[in-house]
């Protein structure tokens, strides 16, 4: 089959884009109103969202479903359809929490499950699709394509969903969702309508049992150190995210507003990082080469320097430039994050045996459960360290520190997979076209 030109990968960027844009509605849009307007405990859509997060060790067995039968569209199609239908159901329960608290919940619960479900069958099968139909050449640029996308979708669905829900009520959030889902599986449809074509992906050369071949597939050192690799660089990218507009409301003294913006800086740093990775992968790529392992190490590098700075800066607050700090760490995350996609999606069609879904998967399911402990670990770790010291700048510079350390690890297991020493396909996987 010809590999995909840009309109083609374009295209199947509008199903993350889809993906993105319903998740914003679950993981934002009514955790806010759990929270706020219901006046429930935050740690109630905290735990519905573990739940999400707790699904994504299936999606491994989305991949080698996919690979037994050679075909990804359905996976991907039905995966959004679970998405938009847990959603929906989603916004019924929140709707449903302020008559009875017990049964709205006891309705959200499968609601997560089946959002959580969706995501991992669709996004799983995407990215394998993408894997197998784009040139190895692409990959990188075409990671950073995918996931600017999606960023734009979580924005657009942001800004059109505030606007629609304001004067808020339970059935606005409905009607909101109901639409962004319907929405949602228009761009999907548009986005897979032929791009597989008939057998475009090879079955599985055997029908081995699933745990059979993920047991060889663990067994594999290069296999087992870039899943490593990557539930380490995706574990220290979240310990940050729920921890930057409270260091900066507590060590710098900002206002919400004010922590809010800073937010942005962080979000529009890792923006450009991607656009860094996908320009030097098309429109700069005449004049300069950069390999993905650059981006990736340099990244995971240039991230672990940039919490060293906030450990270190929030001693000298408020004259330490908080904004430029978070917005080179934004760069290096966003570098980092799209080329560390772009290997997975290499190594993910090593051996062209029709088993680039269940590769995916072990990959998808480490970011994934590293995303969901990341949340976790990162404010655990700084209730407990301001329980122990009082000075705040300390407290958060203990977990920044950390943070930077983590980076650095997933650092060294990067180079291994790039050392003289490794495996050939190893490097093959983060050295294309060398």
């Amino acid at each position: 089959m010809t590999p995909l030109g840009w309109a083609g990968i374009a295209r199947l960027g509008l199903v993350q884009m889809a993906l993105g844009s319903v998740v914003v509605l679950t993981t934002a849009t009514m955790n806010r109103v759990m929270v706020v307007e219901l006046a429930l405990p935050a740690i109630l859509p905290g735990l519905l969202v573990s739940l999400y997060y707790g699904t994504q060790f299936l999606r491994p067995r989305f991949g080698h479903g996919a690979d037994q039968g050679g075909r990804r569209t359905p996976w991907i199609l039905c995966g959004v359809v679970l998405l938009a239908l847990g959603a929906i159901c989603a916004a019924l329960s929140v709707g449903l929490m302020e008559r009875s608290a017990w049964l709205g919940i006891a309705a959200a619960v499968p609601s997560f499950l089946l959002i959580g479900l969706g995501i991992g069958s669709a996004g799983t099968n995407l990215l394998a699709l993408l894997a197998a139909r784009v040139d190895e050449k692409r990959q990188a640029p075409a990671g950073s394509l995918v996931w600017i996308m999606m960023i734009f979708g979580l924005a657009a669905t942001g800004i059109t969903a505030g606007i629609l829900l304001d004067p808020y009520s339970h059935s606005r959030l409905v009607a909101v969702t109901t639409g962004v889902s319907a929405v949602a599986l228009m761009l999907t449809f548009v986005g897979v309508w032929g791009q597989e074509g008939q057998g475009a992906t090879a079955p599985a050369r055997d029908r081995a049992a699933f745990a059979e071949v993920a047991r060889e597939f663990w067994a594999t050192p290069r296999m087992r150190n870039f899943t490593l690799f990557v539930f380490a660089s995706m574990l220290a990218y979240n310990l940050q995210d729920l921890i930057l507009e409270p260091y900066a409301g507590h060590v710098f003294g900002l206002t919400v507003g004010q922590s809010t913006q800073l937010g942005g800086m962080h979000h529009a740093g890792a923006l450009s990082g991607m656009l860094l990775v996908l320009l030097s992968g098309t429109l700069l790529s005449r004049w300069v080469h950069v390999p993905i392992r650059i981006w990736v190490v340099g990244g995971c590098v240039l991230s672990g320097v940039a919490l060293t700075g906030l450990a270190w800066g929030g001693g000298r607050a408020p004259d330490w430039p908080l904004g430029p700090n978070i917005f080179l760490l934004g760069l290096a995350n966003g570098a980092f994050a799209v080329a560390a996609i772009g290997a997975m999606m290499r190594l993910s069609r090593e051996g062209n045996d029709g088993r680039e879904g269940l590769r995916m998967g072990l990959f998808g399911a480490a970011q994934a459960i590293a995303f969901g402990a990341g949340s976790f670990i990162g404010t655990a770790m700084v209730d407990t360290m301001r329980h122990v010291t009082s000075n705040d700048a300390t407290a958060y510079g203990v977990v920044f520190t950390f943070e930077g350390l983590v980076f650095l690890i997933a650092a060294a297991l990067a180079l291994r997979l790039t050392s003289p020493g490794a495996t050939t396909e190893g490097r093959a996987a983060m050295m294309p076209g060398e």
